[in-house]
């Protein structure tokens, strides 16, 4: 049977490829649903894998999905399988793509319209995983959500905020930033500590505008947004060294101790960080400073242990290389002296044949001379 939908004219997804020149693929489940109005009561798989399903029970205003960054107030009840209740918010805001909510719940409502209220069904993956959450979601449960979408309003621009909100829209993001840690989700965690910094900025790395707005906070409230911006460079730099990202955490804990050279977790970080790089020398020399301004420190001393250990190892292996190429290098002229007097025996011996030649020489020229005359 030929394909009905011939003929019917340009869909959306062929405007975003022929008119905005970006690539998309239309059999994607996550396309599929963004592009394309969901039927009524009917789940769809929006990853494509049955993890994370979603089903309209009631239809929102068509065109009012949120974009990325917009400020989402949502209601939500969850629940496991047995129907047991685990967590209810009325009046919830978040903004979505910052993972404030679990990932699934981040990734659906993007698919839903205000008004609109939908249940959506979060497998372990995207849930709460083999953690669980205290003191009421078991490990590796799947949750049933209803959601409600009440509104979707966009973020406020960063500039017009003042100090106050700063603080607190970036501290949320990095109390968030440290759930996620805590959980073993570095890269979740880096996420939201990166957007935490972007609330965070110290006045001297804003625009003039920024400044004119700012021209009326105290020095106490800049100096505590800065002290709120170290937090989050610290605990960035300990997301990234979870992921080994060690040039990029080292930077981080070299932002902190520009600002504050006794700051004793990034001067503990930026030994560890050398540490894992194999600077051994370096970095027992940073815990040291560590250790001076926080003696009692058990962590402190317990790396110290290890890189006196290294770096007595370090200093041995390289006496050894040092013995190794020494002793190469009187044995090349050991075998150099030797290969000397040997050519100056050949040499000797070469001489002596000479002489006797030319003698023999001589006297047989004597005698044929007499046998001749």
């Amino acid at each position: 049977m030929e394909d009905e939908s011939v003929g019917l004219g340009p869909t959306q997804t062929d405007y975003i490829k022929e008119d905005l020149n970006f690539d998309i693929d239309p059999n994607d489940p996550i396309t599929k649903a963004a592009l394309n109005e969901q039927p009524l009561a009917e789940w769809i798989d929006i990853l494509g894998n049955g993890q994370l399903k979603k089903k309209v029970i009631k239809e929102g205003k068509s065109g009012t999905r949120p974009n990325r960054s917009d400020i989402c107030t949502l209601r939500i009840i969850g629940k496991l399988k047995d129907g047991t209740m685990v967590e209810e918010y009325e009046d919830l805001k978040i903004q979505l793509g910052d993972v404030e909510v679990i990932q699934g719940l981040d990734l659906a409502i993007a698919l839903m319209d205000v008004d609109e209220v939908a249940e959506i069904e979060v497998d372990p993956r995207f849930a709460y995983g083999t953690l669980g959450k205290e003191p009421n979601i078991p490990p590796s449960a799947t949750i049933l959500y209803t959601v409600e979408l009440k509104s979707s309003e966009l973020e406020e621009e960063i500039e017009t905020l003042n100090v106050n909100q700063r603080k607190e829209i970036g501290n949320k993001k990095r109390e968030r930033g440290n759930w996620w840690f805590t959980r073993n989700e570095p890269s979740l965690a880096i996420q939201c500590y990166r957007r935490a910094l972007e609330y965070l900025l110290p006045t001297e790395s804003r625009t003039p505008h920024q400044n004119d707005v700012e021209d009326t906070i105290t020095d106490a409230e800049l100096q505590a947004l800065l002290e709120d911006r170290m937090k989050v460079y610290n605990n960035l730099a300990a997301a990234q060294m979870k992921i080994q990202a060690y040039d990029a955490a080292l930077k981080n804990v070299e932002n902190v101790l520009s600002c504050q050279p006794q700051n004793v977790k990034a001067l503990f970080r930026k030994g560890k960080i050398l540490h894992y790089k194999g600077e051994h020398g370096l970095a027992y020399q940073t815990l040291l400073q560590a250790a001076k301004l926080e003696p009692e420190t058990k962590a402190i001393q317990a790396e110290l242990a290890i890189l006196k250990e290294k770096n007595v190892k370090d200093g041995q292996h390289e006496k050894n290389l040092y013995r190794k190429m020494l002793g190469a290098h009187k044995n090349n002229i050991y075998l150099k002296n030797i290969k000397n007097e040997h050519k100056s025996k050949n040499s000797s011996k070469l001489v002596a044949w000479s002489l006797i030649g030319g003698a023999t020489a001589a006297v047989l020229g004597i005698v044929l001379y007499r046998f001749v005359s």
